[in-house]
């Protein structure tokens, strides 16, 4: 076993960057199909023996910790569908040196589980809410989405406590741009963060969603003509990753802004992400990884997969490519996590 202690050396790419953030798609498969998430044709689901199981999950959280990495997000598809969760949670929350473990979640199932999630050391929710609007909710989600479900999900969080609770709301030009007055609103009542996040070029030939993109200038204009005050930036406290986040004067309105497209944040970024199946991507907008499942079921050991993953880190690109003409990356939302 990899030991987590403070002499050894963390974990860095070959620009320096120290990597201690580690985003797990637990599952692929997801119980909504947004347009922005998801190929038209659907996501054909990873067979369940060439998933991760939660102990070789686990093991590559624990080996991670061991180099210095401290905040761990489960995600999907839906990491919610995917059978006993919970146990993972427990799991992961039990590593040495892991600090914080997040879930982002479309909340069509977290209201009968926020309460046990959180017992299960969970530490907060980012929740996926495009729109407060039922017709466009389900133009959104495929058809099948049930945004009443999704509003219980974001108030049960809140009551469990799995904070700060985050409303992830994707701006999409002429789909949901004449509701970010509204989502704001909707954020502030409740307590909640909402983060504006710029559509992003995901999916492959066909699928850049460039027609829909509005950029966060435009954004962060309209909330201050709307709510009559100077945009201060302000600290982001727990859990921010890419996030910008803004006041509007001495007010409660907060606003987050994640600007993949406009203004990247490459330059300091500290995250790389392994896949359901058990593949480690270090980029986003980028198709390379490098397979870790394959060669746990081989018999690594502990200092193998360490090495693994320190040799890997050293094809983690500068920055993504988003925004040039053929370089939309092949792979779905759906299968990296976001």
């Amino acid at each position: 076993m990899v030991e987590n202690e403070s002499s050894r050396s963390s974990l860095a790419d070959s620009f320096g960057r120290r990597i201690s953030y580690l985003r797990v798609s637990v599952t692929d498969r997801c119980n909504y199909r947004c347009f922005y998430c998801a190929p038209p044709e659907g996501i054909r689901g990873t067979p369940h023996r060439e998933v991760l199981r939660h102990e070789e999950t686990a093991r590559i959280v624990r080996v991670f910790a061991g180099m210095g990495v401290e905040n761990v997000r489960l995600t999907g598809g839906e990491p919610l569908v995917r059978r006993n969760v919970l146990e993972l949670v427990r799991m992961i929350a039990a590593v040495p040196g892991i600090r914080d473990v997040a879930l982002s979640t479309n909340a069509h199932l977290l209201a009968g589980q926020a309460g046990a999630l959180k017992a299960a050391g969970l530490s907060r929710v980012n929740i996926s809410l495009d729109t407060l609007e039922p017709e466009t909710f389900r133009r959104i989600t495929g058809g099948g989405g049930d945004l009443e479900r999704v509003l219980a999900g974001v108030d049960a969080a809140l009551a469990a406590e799995l904070t700060p609770v985050k409303l992830n709301m994707v701006v999409m030009r002429g789909i949901n741009d004449h509701e970010i007055e509204r989502m704001v609103e909707f954020a502030v009542a409740r307590g909640a963060d909402l983060r504006v996040i710029e559509t992003m070029p995901i999916g492959g030939p066909g699928n850049d969603r460039t027609d829909h993109y509005y950029p966060v200038s435009s954004i962060l204009e309209r909330v201050q003509r709307h709510f009559g005050g100077e945009l201060v930036p302000v600290s982001p406290g727990r859990g921010a990753g890419p996030a910008r986040y803004f006041q509007v004067g001495d007010g409660p309105v907060r606003i987050g802004v994640i600007s993949a497209m406009s203004r990247h944040f490459c330059d300091t970024c500290n995250r790389v992400r392994l896949t359901a199946r058990g593949d480690l991507v270090f980029c986003l907008g980028k198709d390379d990884f490098v397979p870790l499942r394959d060669g746990l079921r081989a018999g690594w050991s502990d200092e193998d997969l360490e090495l693994r993953i320190r040799e890997a880190m050293l094809r983690k690109p500068m920055q993504h490519d988003f925004g040039k003409p053929g370089q939309a990356p092949r792979h779905a939302m759906s299968t990296l996590g976001g």
